[in-house]
């Protein structure tokens, strides 16, 4: 039996086995490669059950799983394991999110949205004459 697992791994993580949260947050698609998932661990950015995790600890169904990434905040409750990444439907099979979870997340996506400032390039950049204009404006030439 080799160290890293295979196919025996995922065999295990059929049969209700045990998978490493690192694996578990790539096979769920919140990380785009597991040593993404694992540096995201390592720094502090995901919580089990509250309390800071290590990338071998053993995710379980039932448990409460927060995840930072970049701004928004992800609570997730985990209903199935996989050790195997699959396509972003069997991945969101994985997880359910937590009613204050989700609002938490909205409300974090809306301030994003209403604090992007837009800015108005119909008229263009001021040409040169329109630069000395200003510039004599404000007192510069």
């Amino acid at each position: 039996m080799s160290r890293r697992g295979g196919a025996d791994e995922d065999a295990d993580a059929d049969e209700g086995g045990r998978v490493r949260l690192d694996q578990w947050l790539w096979a769920a698609r919140f990380f785009k490669t597991r040593s993404l998932a694992a540096d995201a661990i390592d720094g502090g950015k995901v919580e089990v059950g509250g309390e800071r995790a290590k990338r071998a600890r053993v995710v379980r169904p039932g448990d409460v799983v927060t995840v930072r990434v970049g701004p928004i905040e992800h609570e997730v409750v985990v209903r199935t394991l996989a050790a195997r990444r699959g396509s972003a439907s069997v991945a969101q099979g994985l997880y359910e999110e937590t009613p204050l979870g989700r609002e938490r997340r909205e409300r974090t996506q809306l301030q994003m949205k209403l604090a992007h400032v837009q800015y108005d390039f119909e008229e263009g950049r001021p040409d040169k004459k329109q630069r000395r204009e200003i510039d004599r404006w404000r007192g510069r030439a």
